[in-house]
């Protein structure tokens, strides 16, 4: 199923089209652990995770199968695609044209779908244009007043880069025209509505705007918000080449950082939730932009943190879009908790009226866990103030807390619902154990039956794992080559004083792939690196090879007492057949021969001591 070698810009620009953890994380669950993300192999099964994410150097490494390499490898694996088949499908979803020439009909240069970098480059000079009537015009006063007014500072209005467009039908279209972009395309791409009798004009008017922007910072569309009583208050761009509701969340770009970094993520509803939030030292949160939650969103988020917040409004429409998003977080593999806030408000205008701090402390703060929403959300539905109602509410809620796994958690809640009602323990516990038997079905054992990709993907071809311990001359290679891929002098200094030495033969064809990367002019990037070699050993020796701080107390003194080890490996072996030839020569009676492998291995024994 060989498509031939692709050029490396094609291979460089595809992986910088792609953030490994989003591409693994369609297929594996990932949890943050210090610098690595952490999860079960999907090429072999294991109970215990061993398969490791670095974001930093995008790559991934199985400790327990030796599975490794960059994005392109593990979809190729994962999918049961070809080197060049993966190539395409990233090329594809990052909207990149290959051209003619490349293997297999790709090309020798990437090329972003032309329709699509048109559209990028118009929205980003829309984004300007909004943004400069706002804050540089007369006609852009009573939006700022609206958003001053908002507790919307010109630094955070600079920062969300929030713009204007006043009440004119062609205040875009023209700018757009004079600048040469086609209409036709500007109006698929939702910056323009066509007129019944021809022509263009602006898809938005008269309205605050808000930018919004793909995991990469680019403008994909926009959400505009009328400042009076017009309907509806807020309008977002229509579906097209560049946005999709159903997988774009908003601040996604910006939160991200401080989302990997704490593992959590704060989910709003609307634009002012996060720009209100972010003012109050909310770095991680992001909105669905007034839309309900979809699977897509969900997988997009649990590829990126553990814990989610959801900070709906407090409303009744706010708690009952937040107890539906409840299930797909958590089959997502999400840890979810609700924020409850008080009278009906939305974080908005919670913060305006109670501060940052409290926000923080006391809505954020106090967000109860899922379950504990599920107990809570439904009360609306029964008659509480009457023994009918509260009877079948709390029937209802030990039914629902009989479906907890854990033991502890089953007495948590019951003990949490009689204090409230005061009925008896004993009783709700029966209860509860009841439904539990009547529910309870026979599972198969197994491991990691529930994640079916992760069961028998490595059949017919196991992976040989690495051996904890290694002769000194096989981990002196090893070492070595770790640092080389990570500095460009070291790697030349290793050329220059060993070449083609190292003993075994994957470490030397390695080394050779290294030393003619560098002398392409090219910097160290182990993703890149990786995408250059094209063979599945080699890219799972150089991902294993990477991981961890390899220039750790690296100095001069240690890269030549490698490069010792590695040269002194031959003289032994060679030393250690000669001292078998001789035993053979003394056996035989062959005198000669015997001495004349003596004084071999003496000049042998001499070498060793000066190497």
């Amino acid at each position: 199923m060989s498509n031939g070698r692709f050029p490396q810009e094609v291979i460089d620009t595809v992986l910088k089209a792609h953030d490994i953890v989003e591409v693994v994380g369609r297929h594996v669950h990932l949890t943050k652990q210090g610098h690595y993300l952490k999860g079960l192999c999907p090429f072999h099964s294991e109970k215990s995770p061993s398969f490791t994410v670095t974001p930093e150097k995008q790559i991934y490494h199985c400790f327990g199968c030796g599975a490794g390499g960059n994005a392109i490898r593990f979809i190729s694996e994962v999918e049961g695609l070809s080197f060049g088949q993966a190539v395409r499908k990233l090329a594809e979803e990052a909207h990149l044209q290959l051209g003619p020439d490349s293997p297999g009909g790709g090309g020798s240069e990437p090329r972003e779908n032309p329709e699509r970098r048109k559209l990028i480059e118009a929205h980003e000079l829309a984004a300007k244009l909004y943004q400069y009537i706002l804050h540089n015009t007369e006609q852009g006063r009573p939006a700022k007043e609206y958003l001053h007014s908002r507790g919307i500072s010109d630094k955070l209005m600079e920062t969300f880069g929030i713009g204007f467009i006043p009440n004119s039908w062609d205040t875009l279209t023209k700018l757009l025209d004079r600048k040469g972009f086609p209409l036709d395309l500007m109006e698929r791409g939702g910056l323009l509505t066509e007129r019944e009798g021809g022509g263009y004009y602006d898809k938005f008017r008269d309205r605050v705007i808000f930018p919004i922007q793909d995991w990469k910072g680019q403008v994909i569309a926009f959400g505009g918000r009328a400042m009076g009583d017009v309907q509806p208050k807020y309008l977002n761009s229509p579906e097209s080449l560049l946005f999709h509701k159903s997988r774009t969340l908003y601040n996604l770009h910006a939160a991200r950082p401080q989302v990997r970094k704490q593992q959590e993520l704060v989910l709003f509803e609307g634009y002012m939730d996060v720009i209100r939030a972010w003012d109050a030292g909310v770095h991680n949160g992001v909105a669905t932009m007034g839309t309900a939650l979809t699977a897509e969103h969900a997988e997009a988020i649990r590829r990126l943190a553990d814990r989610v917040i959801i900070a709906y409004d407090g409303d009744h429409a706010g708690q009952s879009a937040a107890f539906k998003s409840i299930p797909l977080l958590e089959k997502a593999g999400c840890e979810v908790k609700v924020a409850m806030l008080p009278g009906g408000l939305d974080p908005d205008e919670y913060i305006r009226d109670n501060g940052s701090e409290r926000f923080v402390r006391e809505v954020l703060g106090t967000a109860v866990p899922s379950f504990k929403y599920k107990l809570l959300y439904p009360r609306r539905n029964f008659k509480l103030q009457e023994d009918a109602g509260r009877l079948k509410y709390i029937t209802e809620s030990l039914k629902l807390i009989a479906e907890l796994p854990s033991p502890i958690e089953r007495e948590h809640y019951v003990k949490d619902l009689i204090s409230e009602f005061h009925y008896s323990y004993d009783t709700a516990m029966q209860t509860v154990n009841e439904h539990r038997m009547k529910a309870e079905k026979k599972r198969d054992s197994g491991d990691n039956k529930d994640v079916p990709w992760n069961n028998g993907m490595n059949e017919g071809r196991p992976r040989a794992q690495v051996p904890s311990m290694v002769p000194a001359y096989q981990y002196a290679e090893r070492q070595l080559l770790a640092v080389m891929m990570q500095d460009r002098e070291i790697a030349a200094y290793v050329e220059r004083e060993l070449g083609d030495g190292f003993n075994m033969e994957a470490h030397a064809a390695l080394a050779a792939y290294l030393y003619a990367y560098y002398a392409e002019g090219a910097e160290p990037n182990v993703s890149t690196f990786i995408g250059m070699l094209q063979d599945d050993k080699l890219e799972s020796l150089a991902s294993s090879l990477s991981l961890g701080d390899n220039r750790s107390g690296i100095n001069d003194t240690v890269i030549d007492d490698y490069i010792r080890q590695i040269r002194r490996f031959p003289l032994l072996q060679a030393l250690e057949r000669k001292r078998e030839e001789v035993k053979v020569a003394e056996r035989s009676g062959d005198i000669t021969k015997a001495l004349q492998l003596g004084s071999e291995i003496i000049s042998l024994e001499k070498q060793l001591k000066s190497s």
